[in-house]
């Protein structure tokens, strides 16, 4: 790494970490889309989603969040040029790296605490394969649905109801599986 590159990157002190949570408590969305696809299983799939925007000026805050995760990307956002974000969508680093920070750095102090629990249920759900099955799905939909409620007045496109039928058409609990399922 050049000289120039070793002074733009930010130091990931403990200190920079407790900055970082009072940052991402302000700024921070955990988020899971349901998404409609019509070649999924049930018809939907779930993706859930940790993410910081900012303007431009804020891009090392951004950069700072990408070493503390060690993971992630920063791009701009769509329709909006003088902003960036930063996104994790993997699974796999949602649960080994945001889970454990959010319990011990912003969890404790967070208003966002209800929807950090459900976040992390969600993520317990599918490591666990529970959105492979519809009932599994069905019940991650109804958490990923329940959280954020007061989001600003921000509402999903579809009615919950709707994408729990589509979910659990021609599915009946307790019936034998077909042999190809």
């Amino acid at each position: 790494m050049g000289g120039a590159n070793q002074q733009e990157r930010l130091e990931v002190t403990e200190e920079a970490k407790w900055f970082l949570a009072g940052f991402i408590e302000g700024e921070g969305s955990l988020l899971v889309s349901i998404k409609h696809h019509a070649t999924s299983r049930y018809g939907y799939y779930v993706d859930p989603e940790f993410h910081l925007v900012q303007h431009c000026s804020g891009l090392p805050l951004l950069k700072l969040a990408q070493q503390v995760f060690g993971t992630g990307r920063i791009f701009p956002k769509p329709g909006s040029p003088n902003c960036y974000v930063y996104a994790i969508h993997c699974r796999r680093s949602l649960w080994e790296k945001v889970v454990p920070y959010f319990e011990k750095y912003v969890a404790p102090f967070s208003c966002k605490r209800e929807t950090f629990y459900r976040f992390r249920e969600i993520l317990e759900l599918m490591n666990q394969g529970e959105h492979r099955r519809p009932e599994g799905l069905a019940r991650i939909v109804e958490k990923a649905y329940a959280m954020n409620s007061a989001a600003k007045g921000k509402q999903r496109l579809r009615p919950l109801q709707e994408v729990i039928s589509r979910i659990l058409r021609d599915h009946t609990p307790d019936a034998p599986q077909h042999p190809a399922e």
